[in-house]
């Protein structure tokens, strides 16, 4: 990820432009460490990724925490801030469970590799 040359996956970029055309707010949550930032920012716009709201990262805090356990967090404090969320999309499940849920979820294949 630091290299800055993570390709975007068309449809979730499709997707992605579509919901922002209708006014959605996107934020968006990764696993990655927040000493990424910069580069996932980079990453992000180079592909096609501009115009969301937010990009939650895990901090120092997270470093202990699961995945699950770490966006089930971050969906509370977004729930407890005022959003709704609408849909979760995932390449993996362990992104995608635990509570709250989102009203969809969608699960998009990942030919690279899969978090039993």
């Amino acid at each position: 990820m630091s290299q800055r040359k993570a390709p975007a996956v068309e449809h979730s970029l499709r997707l992605f432009n579509e919901l922002k055309g209708l006014g959605v707010q996107i934020i968006l949550v990764s696993s990655r460490r927040e000493c990424l930032r910069s580069a996932t920012i980079d990453n992000l716009v180079d592909v096609g990724y501009h115009g969301w709201t937010s990009l939650i990262l895990r901090g120092a805090d997270d470093e202990n925490k699961n995945i699950q356990k770490f966006k089930a967090d971050v969906r509370k404090k977004l729930i407890n801030s005022g959003y709704r969320i609408w849909g979760i999309l995932r390449d993996q499940w362990s992104s995608i469970e635990g509570l709250p849920l989102a009203k969809r979820t969608f699960k998009l294949p990942n030919p690279l590799y899969y978090v039993a």
